[in-house]
């Protein structure tokens, strides 16, 4: 059997799908399980065990139709659209594939075979059991077996890539990781938002003076120099912080994230990477019911994910009082540590 999985949105969007790709693969094990994705989540889909083979959507929908052709000549037996919209919808529908599963969303749901209400936009779980529910309807509509799955270290990378990655941003940024190291990655796309940067200044003082840390600064495609303003204005106030706005592509940027200590960040693909390697994570959500902490949780195992939000007063991260938190923040750094 070939199935189909179809999640060719976000880079957190596609990380929180993991789990549907793994309880589909164990649910059949000896299908072949194939992701369609775009170009910049195709090496996170490459590193997960549970997708034996990956396809790069073009997203291009005037090109549908010859796309169409290329997945129906792969004779796909069913596919499970996790995110639906018109381009998906129609896609698998054109490439003739005969079961297709999707959410009951818009008119587009009466493309598909099979869909299930779910009803996302309340927001009342979180993305990735979203995910897993679809993906269960998947395995009850082709009889498979019931099963039980973790929704916890996703995404892996072993003890000698671990040493080699080490070793290289030893050389590349000077990070000897004898002390904590605190990547913090401050720029955020997408549907949210972030803190200041007086906010990630107090923050940023607050851990060194818990535990003398080596603050990591990351930035992504256009963001240098928001991070870069940001390790600018720290220099005098902590002694040990690096600008990390140039990698060797996603693969490389996940190796990297594997290797810290702690990663803090708004609600955005780096962040839901860290957490699908279980890396302890930070993570600011904004003040909209379509972002909530419950529904875009991390994957980290429990503990090891700590959300914050602005509260009724606040009405967005910009105006969050970080400092009411320190004292939260400390008792769960200090439980990891247990």
């Amino acid at each position: 059997m070939k199935i189909l999985v179809v999640r060719n949105d976000k880079i957190g969007d596609f990380v929180l799908a993991l789990p549907a790709f793994k309880a589909i693969k164990q649910a059949f094990p000896n299908a072949t399980v194939v992701a369609l994705v775009p170009a910049y989540t195709m090496d996170i889909a490459k590193a997960c065990e549970w997708i034996d083979e990956v396809i790069l959507d073009p997203k291009k929908p005037d090109e549908i139709k010859s796309f169409s052709k290329v997945l129906q000549a792969k004779q796909f037996d069913a596919a499970i659209c996790l995110f639906s919209n018109t381009y998906n919808a129609k896609l698998v529908r054109k490439a003739r594939i005969p079961v297709r599963v999707a959410p009951a969303t818009k008119w587009v749901q009466f493309l598909y075979t099979h869909t299930l209400r779910q009803q996302r936009s309340k927001s009342e779980k979180p993305e990735y059991q979203y995910n897993l529910e679809l993906a269960d309807y998947l395995i009850k509509v082709l009889n498979g077996p019931k099963h039980t799955t973790s929704p916890h270290h996703l995404l892996s990378v072993s003890d000698d890539l671990k040493m080699a990655q080490k070793s290289k941003l030893n050389k590349m940024l000077g990070v000897s990781f004898e002390q904590r190291t605190c990547f913090i990655h401050p720029v955020t796309g997408g549907s949210s938002n972030t803190l200041t940067q007086a906010q990630w200044s107090k923050l940023i003082i607050f851990l060194n003076q818990l535990t003398p840390t080596h603050f990591v600064i990351t930035a992504g495609p256009g963001e240098s120099a928001i991070s870069k303003a940001l390790v600018d204005s720290m220099e005098d106030k902590v002694e040990r912080i690096t600008l990390y706005d140039e990698n060797d592509g996603v693969e490389d940027f996940v190796r990297s994230i594997a290797v810290a200590d702690l990663f803090i960040a708004g609600s955005t693909g780096p962040l839901h990477i860290a957490g699908a390697l279980d890396v302890p994570t930070i993570g600011f959500y904004p003040k909209k019911r379509s972002s909530t902490p419950l529904r875009w949780q991390t994957l980290n195992s429990k503990g090891r994910w700590f959300p914050i939000k602005p509260n009724e007063q606040q009405e967005d991260l910009t105006q969050l009082d970080i400092e009411p938190h320190f004292s939260d923040i400390k008792k769960w750094c200090d439980a990891l540590e247990k």
